[in-house]
């Protein structure tokens, strides 16, 4: 696993674990990771942290659109 080091400013309100959270949340939404991985980068569940993508703005159905527009058209 790599290891990353951030220097970020004294003012920001905000713990480890949100910041994880965020970065695993759109590692997610991007498709960089899986949910199973983006949940081990939290140390959650694949349950709890699916339930917390919300909070974050990210839908638990990483679905692209191109992907839906070609299911309507074959059901």
């Amino acid at each position: 696993m790599k290891t990353v080091t951030l220097h970020l400013p004294e003012t920001l309100d905000m713990g480890e674990g949100e910041i994880t959270m965020i970065l695993a949340s759109k590692l997610y939404e991007d498709g960089k990771l899986s949910l199973g991985q983006a949940a081990d980068l939290v140390g959650l569940t694949k349950r709890t942290f699916a339930e917390l993508l919300g909070k974050y703005g990210v839908s638990i159905f990483n679905y692209p659109a191109s992907d839906l527009s070609r299911d309507v058209k074959n059901a």
